[in-house]
């Protein structure tokens, strides 16, 4: 499993209110999260985020509360794969239960920046930054969690190996 996209940056301790206001949390539609994502951080996120787009950040993204609504307004946005530094713990577990690859890289998390075109192979274990012309190696993600994103979340892997 290959993605690619342009990267979109951010810095420490991006919180769950931040990727998704609270003010929007009345809805639980893909759509309608995505339409807010990142907005209170970066207005022009939603108008600029193409389909498979990677977001890149430093330490601890995703902290804050335990909604899965942060990690559904990133993929829903298009977003195809977060590389950061750290993950909060609870994001992290989320992301993947909603099928959103996730990756802990720090190097490849501190050298992206916005705009660069990166390229995550989970297979073989590589970032790619081919605007750098840079390579960082990942942990491949187990199979177990591979078929899971490939089912686009746990409740669909569950229903699909019933």
């Amino acid at each position: 499993m290959k993605v690619k996209g342009n990267a979109f940056k951010y810095g420490d301790n991006v919180d769950t209110d931040v990727i998704i206001p609270a003010r929007y949390l009345n809805s639980s539609k893909a759509e309608e999260l995505a339409a807010h994502c990142m907005e209170d951080i970066d207005k022009n996120f939603v108008n600029e985020v193409k389909k498979g787009d990677i977001l890149a950040a430093n330490k601890n993204f995703g902290c804050g509360s335990s909604r899965e609504h942060a990690p559904m307004a990133i993929k829903a946005a298009g977003i195809s794969c977060v590389i950061a530094e750290t993950f909060a713990r609870i994001f992290y577990r989320n992301a993947i239960n909603i099928g959103l690859p996730i990756v802990e890289c720090p190097e490849a998390a501190r050298d992206i920046e916005k705009g660069d075109e990166v390229e995550v192979d989970f297979d073989n274990g590589i970032i790619r930054n081919l605007s750098k012309e840079k390579e960082y190696p990942i942990q491949p993600f187990p199979e177990f969690m591979q078929r899971i994103i490939e089912a686009e979340g746990l409740v669909n892997y569950i229903i699909k190996n019933k």
